[in-house]
């Protein structure tokens, strides 16, 4: 159990680097300056692990998701009707948002933790 738990507090940068990357990918634009920054703010904090910008990195992204949730609600409720590819845009952007949520909740409880 324990080592579970060591496990969990060191994975949270490296998935935080695997959503950048499916970002990146998914916008189609070869030189995406919003996920070059993210990655490399992201190395940077796996390299130097500052408690500070550790706590800032995981309280922008929850707020940057709970946007794109509302963002997604606004777009799903446009379908006329709820066919396949509204339940398709629902379920990829809730999977991404939520678990980009869930391990960012993990890297803020990994650096404020006494």
């Amino acid at each position: 159990m324990q080592n579970l738990k060591r496990i969990s507090l060191l994975l949270p940068e490296y998935l935080l680097i695997v959503a950048v990357v499916f970002y990146w990918l998914s916008a189609s634009v070869v030189l995406n300056p919003v996920a070059i920054a993210l990655g490399i703010i992201l190395i940077l904090q796996i390299i130097f692990k500052n408690r500070i910008v550790g706590t800032i990195i995981p309280v922008v992204l929850i707020m940057a998701c709970l946007y794109m949730l509302l963002a997604l609600a606004s777009e799903v409720s446009e379908f006329p009707s709820f066919n396949y590819e509204a339940a398709r845009l629902l379920f990829v952007g809730l999977a991404f948002f939520l678990s980009t949520m869930l391990v960012s909740g993990i890297m803020l409880y990994k650096y404020n933790r006494s």
